[in-house]
C-alpha cells in the first residue's frame, strides 16, 4: 500500500517585502476580490507589523492576512484595526491556517497600536467564512452593509473588541446587530468547516477592504465580474 505523502511543515510569520508576489498570486487563487501591486506595498509600508503569510518549509506562501490600522478615528473614538483580506490555498484548507493568521494580526495590533478592536466585512452568503469568525474567533455581527460588493451582495460588518470590551464601557451600535446575528444563525453550519471550526471551504475568504463597494479604484482593483462566493 502506497504511503501518504506527508504534508509539508508550515510556519507562520511576519509578512516581508519580498512575499507580496507569493500574497498576490494566493489572492488571485483564492479571491474574486483581487488588488494591484500598489496596494500591498501600501499596506506593508503603513503596517509592516500587520501583514502575515502560512509559508511552507520550502518557501511557498501558501496563505496570508493583509491587515491595517483605521487611520480615521473620531474624536472619543476607539483606535482599531480592519482586516482588509484572507486566504488560504485550497490545498492548505482544514488545517487551521486562517485562525493562525488571524491571531498573529490581532495580536500585532495590539503589541504595536494599542487596537481596542478589529473590523472585517463578509458576504452573507459565505457561510463557512461567517462560522470561523463567530464561532472560532469571536466576531459579532455589527451591522449589515447594503450592496457593500461590486456585484451588489450584501456585507456583515463583524467586530471583535481585543481588550474584552469597549474601553470606557462603550457599547456596541446594535441597530442592525440582532438582524444580522440571526440571519447568520439561519445560514446553518458551513458543509466544508474543520472540526474545530477553522478553514472552512470558504473560510476567510470574502473579505474586502472599503474599494469593493463601488468598483475599482486606483487603491485597489477589484476583479470584475465576481461570482458572489468569495473562496478561501
Amino acid at each position: 500500500r502506497a504511503r501518504a505523502r506527508a504534508q509539508p511543515m508550515v510556519s507562520i510569520r511576519r509578512a516581508t517585502v519580498d512575499d507580496l508576489f507569493q500574497m498576490q498570486h494566493c489572492n488571485l487563487s483564492c479571491l474574486p476580490e483581487n488588488y494591484q501591486m500598489k496596494y500591498y506595498f501600501y499596506h506593508i509600508l503603513s503596517w509592516p507589523q500587520l501583514l502575515h503569510v502560512a509559508e511552507e518549509d520550502n518557501g511557498k506562501i501558501v496563505g496570508y492576512v493583509l491587515a491595517k490600522m483605521e487611520d480615521e478615528v473620531a474624536e472619543g473614538g476607539l483606535q482599531h484595526g480592519h482586516i482588509t483580506s484572507l486566504a488560504v490555498l485550497r490545498s492548505h484548507r482544514k488545517l487551521g491556517l486562517a485562525t493562525k493568521l488571524m491571531l498573529a494580526a490581532e495580536r500585532a495590533m495590539v503589541e504595536s497600536f494599542e487596537a481596542q478592536y478589529v473590523s472585517l466585512h463578509v458576504r452573507r452568503s459565505n457561510r463557512a467564512a461567517i462560522a470561523l469568525y463567530t464561532r472560532t474567533l469571536g466576531f459579532d455581527v455589527h451591522d449589515i452593509e447594503a450592496k457593500y460588493y461590486a456585484d451588489g451582495e450584501d456585507a456583515y460588518d463583524m467586530r471583535k473588541y481585543l481588550s474584552g470590551k469597549p474601553a470606557g464601557g462603550r457599547a456596541v451600535r446594535t441597530r442592525d446587530k440582532g438582524r444580522g446575528a440571526a440571519a447568520a444563525a439561519a445560514a446553518g453550519p458551513p458543509a466544508c468547516a474543520d472540526d474545530d471550526g477553522a478553514d472552512g471551504e470558504n473560510a476567510g475568504g470574502a473579505i474586502v477592504e472599503e474599494e469593493a463597494r463601488h468598483g475599482p479604484s486606483d487603491g485597489a482593483d477589484v476583479a470584475a465580474g465576481t461570482n458572489g462566493v468569495a473562496r478561501a
